[in-house]
């Protein structure tokens, strides 16, 4: 399936900043299902859409703290290498509240945003979907 309807500017850019790593494939064959943005450590992370906290911890040690957003319609976000988080696991939350801060927790060196967005579950190229 595609998902090029007109769902063009869903979501709003987590933090302003430069996309230092791409979607898809990387060098060395392995993919990145987001993008990385730049960022200064402490600057907020806001949600893209208004939804739902389903995931904030940090299990998943390569991505560092995280916060995953459920949304309407099947989309949801992911926010990773975050240094604080500033929402709770179940809460609501609106487009541009801030969720977090930037850090570079997880396999990452410099302070940034991993930012994913999914729809049905299957990683989408969030520059497709982020409002210009």
């Amino acid at each position: 399936k595609s998902y090029n309807v007109k769902s063009k500017g869903v979501f709003n850019w987590p933090v302003k900043g430069k996309i230092i790593t791409d979607f898809g494939k990387q060098s060395g064959g392995r993919m990145n299902d987001g993008i990385n943005i730049i960022s200064v450590k402490g600057n907020p992370v806001r949600a893209a859409l208004n939804g739902k906290v389903i995931y904030r911890g940090n299990e998943l040690i390569a991505w560092g703290n995280l916060i995953i957003i459920k949304h309407k319609n099947n989309w949801t976000t992911a926010y990773a290498h975050l240094d604080k988080f500033l929402v709770q696991k179940g809460e609501n939350v609106k487009t541009g509240d801030v969720i977090g801060s930037i850090g570079s927790t997880g396999n990452v060196v410099k302070s940034q945003l991993h930012f994913q967005v999914r729809k049905n579950s299957k990683p989408l190229n969030p520059v497709k979907f982020l409002k210009k």
